[in-house]
C-alpha cells in the first residue's frame, strides 16, 4: 500500500508542477506576433500599419513581419493590445474591428493563458487600390469592344 500511496503522491506533484505559471515569462514580441497572425486571418484587412523603421527592417531582411503595427502591454497575468490597421475600401469597418477584437483575445488566451483585458482598433487608413484597379480593367473592357 506505501508503493500506491507513494504513486499517488508523485502523480499529485506533477500536477501541481504542470498548473504553475511561475517562473514562465512570455515575450511581448511573441504575443505581438500571436495577435498579427489573428488579424491577419481577419477578412477586410488589407494590411498592418507600422513605424517607418519596422518597413524599412521588412524590407531590407526580406521577411513579412507578422508583429508589424502591433504593441502589446503584459504582466504577469493579463494583457493590453494596440492594433493598428488598414482596412479594405468598401468594408464595414466596425464588423472588421469587432471581428480582429474577437480573434486576438481568443488567441492569446488560448496559447498564452494571458487574461486580455483589452484589444484596441486604430484603423490608419484604407487601401483604395483595388477600386483603381477595377476602374483600369472597366476602361480596357470598353476600348476592347469598340
Amino acid at each position: 500500500m506505501s508503493e500506491e500511496n507513494q504513486e499517488k503522491g508523485e502523480i499529485l506533484e506533477l500536477e501541481e508542477i504542470k498548473t504553475e505559471n511561475e517562473g514562465i515569462q512570455i515575450s511581448n514580441d511573441v504575443i505581438a506576433v500571436i495577435a498579427g497572425v489573428a488579424v491577419s486571418e481577419v477578412p477586410g484587412v488589407a494590411g498592418m500599419a507600422g513605424r517607418f523603421a519596422g518597413g524599412i527592417t521588412e524590407v531590407l531582411s526580406g521577411k513579412k513581419n507578422l508583429a508589424k503595427g502591433i504593441k502589446v502591454e503584459a504582466t504577469e497575468t493579463q494583457a493590453k493590445i494596440d492594433v493598428n490597421i488598414i482596412v479594405e475600401y468598401g468594408s464595414r469597418i466596425p464588423d472588421i474591428a469587432f471581428e480582429i477584437q474577437k480573434r486576438v483575445k481568443k488567441a492569446i488566451e488560448e496559447m498564452t493563458g494571458l487574461k486580455v483585458e483589452e484589444v484596441n482598433i486604430h484603423v490608419q487608413g484604407v487601401n483604395t487600390d483595388m477600386v483603381k484597379d477595377e476602374g483600369k480593367t472597366d476602361k480596357n473592357v470598353e476600348e476592347s469592344e469598340e
